[in-house]
């Protein structure tokens, strides 16, 4: 998957598309909530964040193999391979989102 596919996803599950379920992660915390930890929108973007990371830096590390040969080729493997598993892990999460949001959209009230 390519940075670009990432960045769209990332898109997709930013802000705006949180906004018509009422969550608006850039909203202060109340004391309460502040107690309990961070809210469930926090926690996906702050997983999107750490994704975007993985693959800059197996980006970052391929690169650097690729250009002068200063990082050992199974260190570049290991960032590889643990961006391509956040990545997977990540489209797990969404699929399993838009599963429970259709479930949510076919119940009766």
């Amino acid at each position: 998957m390519t940075i670009a596919a990432i960045e769209g996803v990332s898109a997709a599950l930013g802000a705006g598309a949180l906004a018509p379920l009422g969550l608006d992660p850039a909203a202060t915390v109340s004391p309460r909530t502040a107690a309990q930890g961070p809210s469930f929108a926090q926690m996906l973007l702050g997983g999107l964040d750490k994704v975007n990371s993985d693959v800059l830096a197996a980006d970052a590390a391929a690169q650097a193999f690729a250009l002068d040969d200063s990082i050992p080729l199974h260190q570049v493997t290991f960032a590889l391979e643990q961006a391509r598993l956040s990545v997977e892990l990540m489209m797990q999460v969404r699929a399993r989102l838009m599963e429970g949001y259709q479930e949510l959209l076919r119940m009766q009230l």
